[in-house]
């Protein structure tokens, strides 16, 4: 399998940070989160000047096989197909805040139920044609799995020698929180029904159904302890390709911009197989997703954003971006009490 090789972040220049930024004209403090921010970026890139250059949102997209039963989602597979060709032609939230925020968006096939035209924005790495239906069997293969890990190494390998040191992940598939929710369940150890939220919009009714439906997965699975295991059983392409990509951008010390619910299903398996990815992880924001909370809770995150977003496609991940500029500016740019001649406290 796989192999990564993830430093825990050196916290060495971190009292030297902390230095810079209680000297800046400001009360100390003042800055609240912004001063952490900054702080954990530059003991990431270990430098008192951190930047933040080429930022990219890469979403990675997948079909899944149960969202053929119609038991867990109210929108057909298709949709996956027909949400790529729109963030290709630019008509998606994320399309409009990476282009606000001046964020590079790529777009990736990892293993969607539709054979796209190229598209200078599509990277194609298509595992499957959509996982298996893991009401009736594993989602994946342990090989496809580990193809699947590849595939998510070399894309943001390839972004990172391009120049970029931050990377924001998101995703589209449908059905998609089903996977999030059995990952979820097994990593944290919690009843299903607790991890299961609204979706793409269900009613009562649905999340009942789908609830009745996950539980019957989980039964016939039986108890999953192995993170990777877990992932081929319950999880999909794109999230697999995600949980890849996080080891490696770790593992080449890139500032990791976690997304919401699906994305940090990801991350659950990503740290249960190396610990040390959570030093380099910044949280967007916090899903209306009620299982999104109690995941920020078990990882002891601070979201940066708290909007009420379930939309998923990284777009959480996009509108934190100018928070995070924000946080690297303010050190580099603010001057220092003795710099501009104003007295500090006594």
């Amino acid at each position: 399998m796989t192999k990564y090789h993830i430093t825990p972040v050196d916290k060495n220049i971190q009292k030297e940070l902390q230095h810079k930024i209680d000297f800046k004209t400001k009360p100390q403090g003042s800055l609240g989160d912004l001063e952490s921010i900054a702080s954990q970026i530059g003991c990431i890139q270990n430098t008192l000047t951190p930047s933040i250059t080429n930022p990219t949102m890469v979403v990675f997209a997948g079909d899944h096989g149960i969202a053929t039963t119609g038991l867990v989602s109210q929108y057909p597979q298709e949709v996956t197909a027909q949400m790529v060709l729109n963030f290709l032609q630019g008509g998606a939230a994320i399309n409009a805040f990476c282009s606000q925020n001046d964020m590079d968006l790529k777009v990736v096939d990892a293993g969607v139920n539709f054979d796209f035209p190229e598209n200078d924005q599509l990277i194609p790495a298509k595992i499957a044609k959509g996982t298996q239906n893991y009401y009736e069997v594993p989602a994946m293969s342990s090989e496809e799995l580990e193809r699947a890990f590849l595939k998510g190494r070399e894309i943001v390998s390839n972004i990172h020698e391009n120049g970029c040191n931050l990377i924001g992940f998101g995703e589209m598939g449908i059905s998609n929180t089903s996977s999030a929710s059995l990952i979820m369940s097994r990593i944290l150890n919690i009843p299903v029904a607790t991890c299961i939220g609204n979706g793409t919009g269900q009613n009562d009714a649905g999340i009942l159904k789908k609830i009745t439906a996950l539980e019957a997965v989980q039964s016939k699975h039986g108890i999953l302890n192995d993170p990777k295991e877990i992932l081929a059983t319950y999880g999909g392409f794109e999230i697999a390709m995600i949980c890849g990509g996080m080891l490696e951008a770790a593992a080449r010390n890139m500032v990791i911009l976690v997304d919401g619910f699906i994305v940090t299903s990801a991350l659950l398996i990503a740290q249960s197989i190396d610990k040390n990815t959570l030093d380099y992880c910044l949280y967007a924001h916090a899903s209306n997703e009620q299982g999104h909370q109690k995941m920020l809770e078990y990882l002891k995150a601070t979201p940066i954003l708290n909007l009420g977003l379930r939309l998923g496609e990284g777009t959480g991940a996009a509108l934190a971006l100018p928070i995070i500029r924000a946080s690297v500016n303010f050190l580099a740019q603010m001057a220092s009490f003795e710099e501009a001649g104003v007295s500090n406290k006594e």
